[in-house]
């Protein structure tokens, strides 16, 4: 405000007084106050207007007004207030021109709210406008109709109105939104009692009583009813308000919410009834089931579960369900579990459990997340199979499959199209293949085809008709030449009858060689027995029988001259001893008495004496033994004795054999040797002679070792070394 007081001079003092009141007054205020003259030149700049314009005083004054105006706005400046200064009136607020806008100094543009007015002095017009910076108003205007637009978003979205119940009027004021759920038009006037009446009978009395127990101490009220529109729908309302009481406790009125939650409540009520079928499909399905929250803990098991583990859904809820758990299974099923957990995933895993007769049988437990309707993460759920029986079955079928694998059989299994599917260890070794080069692959592509073609298909299609199929076959493989096989087919059966066949190869090669050796052996036997049969008849007829003969013919004689038996007594009773003899060396030669009688040592060396006696042989037998030999051992010691020396006397063309026997911690040793001829040991083999193979086949029954050195003209040398048993009785050899 600007005063000529150049006028009057009486009041020249209290004016100046006034004026200096009206500058503190000025520089103190908290809007900007400018002042300018009738070329728009600012003449007086407050504090204020220093802080909301960031300009200082000094170089406000004598400047433009314009320089605080954004460029947009200055056009129209000079006119609005030249037309102000025409106008009859002094003070005007510029609210009407809409929002009116500042500049700072630093270039930021500013709302603000102003008011002008005009004074003549000494001629002069200045101009004084008011000026307040609205920016935090606005911005409070702004958050304020945006949380009321959201507000009403929000209800409209939400179906729910806001409300207002005086107590003493009865009237309700309600929101718009209040129309579209209570089906009654917002401008229709209702009272309380109207709205109750419109609530559904069966939940009136539970309303009522809510809003009576309403107090200063329990103001909030929150309770849901069914309400019925003007259409005779019924529906769902949710309640929420704060009631308000005077000083005396006297209740005034009630703020707060309705919310329509007709919808939620039929989906609560669906899931409601979804949970009960599942409950009962759960209860009675041959598995047991589990749920679990968002925290891990489990909040649910069905009816099979509490029966298996016969515990009370309290003692299994949370982690109670750990506590029947293996000891040696818990920690991996807890980390699978967690691991699992945290990540989202599906699991599957195996653990004992306790059974209720105290039993822990094998669990098969897979758990997937469980989801919400909006796809939010609500927990898991899982289910368990008891496995016991399978995981023996399984035990049993890698016992099986260790079995087949380390089976010196070839065994492998082909399905119906001839593809083998399965091939063991040995099935491998013997073709020089890898497994992953048979398994897979086709018959005819592993075996030789023409072989596939010719014998084994025909044979596997028999047995795809259920039959058991046995054959022999002779088969060359790739390195190890010509075989002899003998081959096993069993059917196997399947959901859909004969799948496939599981095929046993075993290699008899050996075995045919041995029957072969059998054989040939047995023939050996059969001719030695007739040999020896003859020898015997030969000694019998040739030489015993004709002895005695001629003792006959002697006693004939002496019967026609009875004067010569003084003189023809002596000799025949020489004859008829010599006769005793030889037939009491026959018998010796079958079955020795002396090893029944003296044991196998005495029997052995009177043995070699007759021998050599009788065929006027030297026969050096030497023994060092001081254990009673075994009968077996014993036996088979004197028998190969008797053949070395039969072969010796026969073969070597020597009169001199040495024999020994002897002993050594846990084994006897016999040695036969001469001198003589010799001969080819391997060449002997081959023969026909059974005497080397008898005497092999007498020290191997007696776990013993046999070996003969010789060579043409250079002697021959039979060993012998048998073990001895120290825990076996000892026998008396015969």
């Amino acid at each position: 405000m600007v005063m000529n007081v150049n006028e009057h001079p009486q009041l020249d003092q209290r004016v100046r007084e006034g004026a200096d009141l009206s500058a503190g007054i000025i520089g103190s205020a908290m809007d900007a106050v400018i002042a300018v003259d009738d070329a728009q030149r600012i003449v007086l700049f407050n504090a204020a207007a220093e802080r909301i314009f960031a300009c200082p005083t000094n170089e406000a004054i004598g400047s433009s007004v314009e320089r605080f105006i954004p460029e947009r706005f200055r056009a129209g400046h000079s006119t609005r207030v030249r037309r102000f200064g025409e106008s009859g009136v002094t003070n005007r607020t510029l609210n009407g021109l809409g929002t009116l806008w500042g500049l700072r100094t630093t270039g930021e543009e500013f709302p603000i709210e102003a008011s002008i007015s005009k004074v003549e002095s000494a001629g002069k017009r200045f101009f004084t406008a008011v000026i307040r910076d609205i920016t935090e108003r606005k911005r409070s205007e702004e958050t304020l109709r945006k949380s009321e637009e959201r507000f009403r978003l929000a209800a409209q979205a939400g179906r729910m109105f806001s409300y207002e119940w005086d107590a003493a009027t009865d009237r309700i004021t309600r929101s718009p939104e209040s129309a579209q759920i209570l089906g009654i038009n917002e401008a229709v006037p209702i009272t309380g009692q109207q709205v109750l009446a419109k609530v559904h009978p069966d939940d009136r009395e539970r309303l009522e009583d809510a809003v009576a127990a309403l107090s200063s101490e329990k103001p909030n009220l929150h309770v849901s009813y069914r309400m019925i529109r003007p259409d005779n729908t019924v529906i769902w309302v949710e309640r929420s308000s704060c009631a308000h009481f005077d000083e005396q406790g006297k209740l005034l009125r009630i703020i707060g919410m309705v919310a329509d939650i007709t919808e939620r409540h039929r989906t609560e009520e669906a899931v409601r009834e979804s949970e009960q079928r599942f409950r009962l499909v759960a209860d009675t399905a041959p598995a047991l089931m589990w749920m679990s929250g968002t925290d891990k803990l489990c909040n649910y098991y069905n009816k099979p579960w509490l029966d298996f583990t016969g515990r009370s859904m309290e003692e299994e809820l949370g982690n109670g369900w750990a506590e029947g758990v293996h000891p040696d299974d818990l920690q991996r099923c807890l980390d699978i579990y967690t691991q699992s957990f945290d990540r989202r995933e599906k699991f599957k895993m195996e653990y004992r459990l306790r059974h209720h007769d105290g039993e822990y049988r094998w669990i098969l437990d897979i758990g997937v997340p469980r989801l919400n309707q909006d796809g939010s993460f609500a927990g898991y759920i899982g289910i368990g199979v008891d496995v016991t029986e399978r995981k023996l079955v399984e035990d049993r079928l890698r016992e099986y499959e260790r079995a087949v694998e380390a089976a010196e059989e070839m065994i492998a299994v082909l399905d119906r199209e001839y593809r083998i599917v399965m091939a063991n260890r040995k099935y491998a070794t013997m073709r020089n293949m890898q497994k992953e080069q048979i398994v897979g692959r086709f018959a005819n592509e592993v075996l030789n085809e023409g072989v596939f073609e010719g014998v084994v298909k025909a044979k596997l299609d028999e047995c795809f008709q259920g039959k058991v199929v046995r054959y022999e076959m002779k088969y060359m493989y790739p390195e190890l030449g010509e075989r002899d096989l003998s081959l096993s087919y069993f059917p196997i059966e399947g959901a859909t009858g004969i799948e496939g066949a599981a095929c046993i190869a075993q290699d008899i090669t050996e075995r045919k060689r041995l029957e072969e050796a059998l054989r040939g052996m047995s023939r050996k036997l059969i001719e030695a027995q007739e040999h020896e049969r003859a020898r015997i008849a030969r000694e019998l007829h040739d030489d015993i029988n004709q002895r005695l003969a001629m003792l006959a013919v002697e006693l004939e004689q002496l019967k026609e001259n009875p004067s010569e038996v003084g003189s023809r007594v002596q000799e025949l009773r020489r004859q008829t001893t010599e006769i005793s003899n030889d037939v009491q060396a026959l018998s010796h030669d079958l079955h020795s008495s002396q090893l029944e009688y003296l044991g196998a040592v005495a029997g052995m060396k009177g043995w070699c004496k007759e021998f050599g006696d009788r065929q006027g042989m030297q026969i050096d037998c030497r023994h060092d033994v001081r254990s009673t030999l075994p009968t077996e051992i014993g036996l088979c010691l004197f028998r190969v004795l008797q053949e070395a020396l039969h072969n010796a006397a026969k073969h070597s063309g020597v009169k001199r054999i040495e024999v020994q026997l002897w002993e050594e911690p846990g084994e006897i040793h016999l040695i036969v040797s001469d001198s003589g001829r010799g001969f080819d040991v391997e060449a002997v083999k081959q023969g026909k002679g059974l005497g080397l193979t008898s005497m092999r086949e007498r020290v191997r029954l007696v776990d013993g070792a046999f070996m003969i050195d010789s060579r043409p003209m250079s002697g021959t040398t039979i060993h012998v070394r048998v073990p001895l048993d120290s825990d076996a009785p000892q026998r008396v050899a015969v």
